[in-house]
């Protein structure tokens, strides 16, 4: 089996919360996937979002910014019907069958690293509405990779500190303000917002600046700047 290392690389992986009790299972396979696919249209990815396996999916970016702009974007089109975590990491990536797209390394250890941290976050209080987290690598090389220093990348603690902060804040969001951030993120204006929520332009403007909208705007346009 050939193996290929690659340079490194930003990794998505993402799982559905609450799967296992889900009543039809099919549908939900079936929403999520087209939300990947849809997803995979509006971001600049090297590997697209898809399923690996059940409930879990996984991507490949050039950079940190433009995974979690995508895990962001896939949290904001699965609402309300379904949740979502998401560890993003940064690393070394080898590619042990490109025929099946299977992959392995330091990347992948990272990102599931960062997934794990958030499905045990949720549940300490406080942390409830955490779903995003990112981790580098550490240096393949060294002799303990938990005494080794990370991967040359972004500071894990500058963006972490950036997705609690836009976790809780895209949390305490309703339905309706979220399907707002989602367009405000494509450029839709408040008029055409307000036409297909039925709300007076006015109720937007105010959902805007009570709800955080603007900020949520611009926080994930800088999280996207990261390289």
């Amino acid at each position: 089996m050939a193996r290929q290392s690659s340079p490194a690389r930003a990794t998505l992986l993402g799982d559905v919360i609450g799967s296992r009790v889900a009543s039809d299972r099919k549908a939900l396979h079936d929403q999520l996937s087209a939300a990947l696919d849809q997803v995979s249209t509006e971001v600049d990815a090297l590997d697209d979002l898809k399923v690996i396996a059940g409930d879990e999916f996984q991507a490949t970016f050039a950079a940190v910014g433009e995974a979690l702009y995508a895990a962001l974007l896939l949290r904001l089109r699965l609402d309300p019907d379904i949740d979502v975590r998401i560890g993003v990491g940064w690393g070394p990536v080898t590619v042990l069958d490109a025929a099946h797209s299977t992959q392995d390394g330091p990347g992948w250890w990272a990102a599931r690293a960062a997934i794990e941290w958030v499905e045990e976050r949720q549940g300490v209080v406080g942390f409830e509405r955490v779903r995003t987290a990112y981790r580098p690598a550490p240096d393949p090389d060294g002799p303990r990779a938990e005494q080794t220093p990370a991967v040359v990348g972004p500071s894990a603690a500058a963006v972490n500190a950036a997705l609690l902060c836009q976790d809780h804040l895209v949390g305490s969001m309703d339905q309706r303000s979220r399907f707002i951030l989602e367009g405000l993120m494509h450029g839709r204006t408040q008029t055409q917002l307000a036409q297909e929520l039925g709300l007076t332009r006015q109720a937007v403007n105010q959902r805007r600046k009570h709800d955080g909208l603007a900020i949520a705007v611009e926080a994930a346009r800088s999280l996207r700047s990261v390289q």
